[in-house]
């Protein structure tokens, strides 16, 4: 399946996430870029790296956040996989991706193991795993 499926199915209440991360990752998306910096938000203490499926969900993106119709954007095009596994541990701080954010089909791939590297992940320490609860403990 494609990403743009496998966003759906998320939507639809069958998520599959080893197939999302892994159609993620063979995808290119786009990053805007602001001053030459990757454009991004904080929320949480978490750093969202905004990224687009095609230049259409980012025109969508802009006129939302106020900019005018027919304004470019400036943005860099990388594959997933890079962005998961270059861009992301480069970030100071937690960092994950913001998919069409904005979008009725949106979707985030956090700063997570099995996600992006366990260097960058916010679940993994030195020694392994945390010692946060995982579901069915408590």
């Amino acid at each position: 399946m494609s990403l743009a499926h496998e966003v759906a199915a998320v939507h639809a209440g069958q998520p599959d996430p080893a197939a999302l991360v892994g159609e993620f990752r063979r995808t290119h998306v786009l990053i805007p870029t602001v001053d030459d910096a990757l454009m991004s938000a904080e929320l949480d203490g978490i750093r969202w790296l905004y990224a687009f499926t095609d230049e259409e969900a980012l025109s969508r993106f802009a006129l939302s956040r106020g900019g005018e119709p027919g304004t470019e954007w400036r943005y860099v095009t990388a594959s997933g996989a890079r962005v998961l596994d270059l861009l992301i541990p480069a970030c100071e701080g937690p960092t994950g991706v913001a998919l069409d954010a904005g979008s009725e089909q949106g979707a985030l791939f956090p700063p997570v193991a099995g996600i992006v590297p366990d260097e960058a992940a916010i679940d993994v320490t030195t020694h392994g795993i945390s010692d946060v609860p995982h579901k069915g403990e408590g």
